[in-house]
């Protein structure tokens, strides 16, 4: 999928009280408090708290008079707990791997925080050696490495002056995304870190961030619909659902440049119907795929409402919405942060059929979360988790919506993939190594995996401390989860996993945040929500000792 990397907006300087103070009031003036309960703080509150957090605690923050600050995120528990994100710069360059997340207790006192990297950040320049032109070559010819034999068109570089201070001592670098299509028009995208004294390429990642998968729908049988009704017409948008919609891309595809600027996009006509019964659950009909699209979308919404109160994959009730039919025979689905919405490819009818499953909408949309939360880059360990993220609360989609078409398992994109693929799945959380690349446990060179490929020890991490290891038959499926150490682990139930996992990525994880960072996170989120050395907190220690994270 293609998906933006948040810039930093506007900035707060940590030179004076006096001027802090006023940024933070600027700052709040201009977010909307969120609806809480009166007895609860206040969003608004909230980050006036971590204003005066920052000012007295700046220096183990890292912070100088040369960096700025902006409110990223905010999440504030039942108990009026509050945890603020920050994004940084330095002398108004954004920092990659300079996010922070701040706690503050009730009552807005500073308990902690949690930072990406904690290298200290001074630079004798800020000029480039490097010019941007350059770096705009060594990105496309990084793009073009990794598509041989594909004559990319339409290629372009959009190159940003940025602080890297994820891989090591934080240095001047040029962060750029690179955009091009492919000789049938399907959108490839990179971005590429390089070193602004040297040239040297420091880390790079796909932007395509991808699960190939997914009313009457086509896997999910007959399905309910909230729709719009217009004169005499009905609308596939959803007015309960912050407004979500499906729309017909007409076989057609993006033209974008500098990976966020599109000159024009595949359409999005919303899909109307006369009477209100949408589909045929045949593809012959093209509203079928539109079916299962939005139903992904509505699942979606009321999982992360139902289970995490939260409103939407931003949090602010607003919603996205789909494209269907999306190029041609597009073996792919993607979420893009610059349009804020979900985009379905039909597949080629013989590895893939139309990638609308629940999975595949929940995997893709958890993207957009991740996104708006812990940001987790999309290369290395990191990267890892970033995927595994989309498969754990994706898998936990497809468990909530409880469809006898498409029952709950631990298998990804099983609805999607035909015989050409070769195998009943994309990936399997039991064991990831039945794909034939996944890993099943930790390695030190886990990282050097291709990120869906890495994933699979949370994602094994996950089966396990839901199910337990073992043989076992769940739903008509057979798993049969191994243990690194081998030992035996009790699951605590797919429920808590997903308390637990949601919690780690919103609170604790951060753009920066490995394997390791990840075990600390969830035992933080399983201590925050059942107790150090309760039944709960012992089965994540027990379930990433199993998988080799210790």
């Amino acid at each position: 999928m293609s998906r933006i990397r948040p810039h930093v907006r506007g900035s707060r300087r940590l030179a004076t009280a006096g001027v802090a103070a006023t940024a933070a009031t600027l700052l709040a003036s201009a977010l909307s408090p969120a609806a809480v309960a009166a007895d609860r703080p206040t969003r608004s509150g909230v980050i006036a708290n971590a204003a005066s957090a920052l000012l007295a605690h700046a220096a183990s923050l890292g912070l100088t008079s040369a960096e700025g600050t902006s409110v990223r995120d905010v999440i504030v528990d039942k108990d009026g707990t509050q945890h603020v994100r920050y994004d940084r710069t330095y002398r108004q360059l954004p920092v990659l791997g300079g996010d922070f997340v701040v706690h503050l207790a009730r009552d807005g006192a500073y308990r902690g925080a949690n930072r990406a990297t904690r290298g200290e950040i001074s630079l004798a320049s800020i000029v480039p050696s490097v010019s941007a032109p350059k770096a705009a070559d060594i990105a496309a010819n990084a793009l073009r490495a990794v598509n041989l034999g594909e004559t990319l068109r339409r290629l372009t570089a959009r190159p940003q002056l940025v602080v890297d201070a994820l891989h090591g001592k934080p240095k001047l670098a040029w962060r750029t995304n690179v955009t091009a299509q492919d000789t049938l028009g399907n959108p490839v995208a990179r971005t590429v870190i390089t070193d602004a004294a040297t040239g040297r390429q420091i880390d790079a990642w796909d932007d395509i961030e991808t699960a190939t998968g997914d009313g009457k729908s086509l896997y999910s049988g007959t399905v309910p619909l909230q729709t719009t009704l217009s004169g005499s017409t009905y609308q596939l948008k959803d007015p309960t659902r912050g407004n979500t919609y499906t729309g017909d891309a007409a076989n057609k595809t993006d033209l974008c440049f500098l990976t966020s600027i599109c000159v024009s996009r595949a359409p999005s006509t919303v899909f109307t119907d006369t009477d209100n019964h949408w589909g045929t659950g045949t593809t012959a009909d093209r509203s079928s795929a539109a079916v299962d699209a939005q139903y992904g979308t509505d699942v979606t919404w009321d999982f992360y409402k139902s289970e995490f109160g939260r409103l939407g994959i931003a949090g602010d009730g607003k919603g996205s919405y789909n494209r269907v039919h999306y190029g041609t025979a597009y073996n792919n689905a993607f979420w893009d942060d610059s349009c804020f919405c979900m985009t379905y490819g039909d597949g080629d009818g013989t590895t893939f059929g139309p990638l609308v499953s629940l999975d595949v909408a929940g995997h893709e949309m958890t993207h957009g979360v991740t996104s708006k939360t812990a940001a987790l880059t999309y290369s290395g360990e990191s990267g890892g988790l970033n995927e595994a993220t989309s498969d754990i609360l994706g898998t936990l989609v497809e468990w909530y919506a409880n469809s006898p078409s498409d029952p709950g398992d631990y298998l990804i994109g099983e609805k999607v993939v035909r015989s050409g693929f070769g195998r009943e799945a994309l990936r399997y959380m039991d064991k990831p190594s039945r794909d034939g690349a996944s890993a099943d446990y930790w390695s030190s060179s886990v990282g050097n995996l291709d990120v869906h490929y890495s994933s699979g020890v949370a994602n094994h991490f996950a089966y396990l401390l839901a199910e337990g290891s073992g043989p076992k038959t769940i739903n008509g499926v057979s798993y049969n989860s191994p243990t690194y150490n081998g030992s035996t682990v009790t699951g605590i139930g797919r429920e808590k996993l997903g308390q637990i996992w949601y919690r780690a990525l919103t609170v604790y994880m951060t753009s920066s945040t490995n394997y390791a960072g990840a075990r600390t996170a969830t035992l933080n989120a399983a201590k925050d929500l059942y107790g150090a050395g309760s039944t709960e907190y012992n089965a994540v220690a027990a379930a990433w000792s199993a998988v080799n994270v210790n």
